[in-house]
């Protein structure tokens, strides 16, 4: 690809969508600042909404037995607003992961595979599905690791996932267009994502792993990547986009 074609890329700012959808695209695309920052205003408002539920019944906790507590020992006191801040603390995490998958679900986007520009509408159901993941898996994910509750979480995300499977990290993006067969085991710190940028181009396609295949310590596996069954993928590897791996083989 020449320099000519790399610049049009970065700097399209023409639509392939018919009508009103089209001309409001090629908007986007001229006022990217502008417009970044209005798709971002609504992802606030729904990242204060989660956090504002998932800090309720912690908020209940204080003004519950708070006024019983003000009567006590000084050091009676201390010990019971830090049980009770501990407690929140525990009820707020365990209610972020329930929390969100449940506003991802209501949100009328739907996620498909594509290849296009950054500053395209049908980038934003994929930003706001990982903004939200992202959202848990920054705050309380990752004390959770590698308990039911990740993988309940990731299920509740979109993932599709066999039985008995193990996830052993918090570092998966795109977990609708993420599916695991039976028996797969996902090594800690492992990184997996159904995404990649190549030419200014944002491609978004799913990812597989196949049943009985292991992701190794700290391995990648990237955007359209295919992993057969039984095949063992050695800590560090990385799989580039495209990369398809035969059953039984190890990486």
């Amino acid at each position: 690809m020449d320099k000519k074609d790399k610049h049009s890329i970065h700097t399209e700012t023409s639509s392939d969508l018919p009508g009103l959808w089209g001309v409001s695209e090629r908007l986007v695309r001229r006022f990217k600042t502008l417009a970044f920052l209005l798709t971002l205003l609504p992802l606030v408002f729904l990242s204060l909404l989660c956090f504002a539920l998932a800090f309720t019944p912690g908020a209940f906790l204080f003004q519950y037995f708070g006024p019983s507590i003000e009567n006590l020992e000084l050091w009676q006191k201390a010990l019971s607003y830090a049980f009770l801040l501990s407690a929140s603390y525990i009820a707020f995490a365990i209610s972020l992961i329930f929390i969100v998958p449940l506003v991802n679900k209501l949100l009328p986007l739907k996620i498909k595979e594509s290849r296009g520009n950054w500053y395209s509408f049908q980038v934003i159901p994929w930003y706001y599905h990982n903004a939200l993941t992202q959202l848990v898996r920054y705050t309380v994910l990752d004390i959770v690791t590698p308990t039911p509750l990740t993988m309940l979480f990731f299920r509740m995300m979109g993932m599709k996932m066999g039985k008995n499977c193990v996830i052993n990290t918090s570092n998966i993006s795109d977990p609708c267009l993420i599916e695991l067969g039976d028996y797969v085991t996902i090594g800690g710190s492992a990184t997996i994502f159904a995404h990649y940028g190549m030419g200014g181009y944002l491609i978004i396609s799913k990812t597989k792993i196949g049943s009985y295949s292991t992701i190794g310590l700290k391995a990648s596996v990237m955007g359209a990547v295919t992993v057969g069954e039984k095949c063992v993928i050695k800590p560090h590897s990385v799989l580039l986009p495209k990369t398809e791996v035969p059953d039984g083989e190890v990486v």
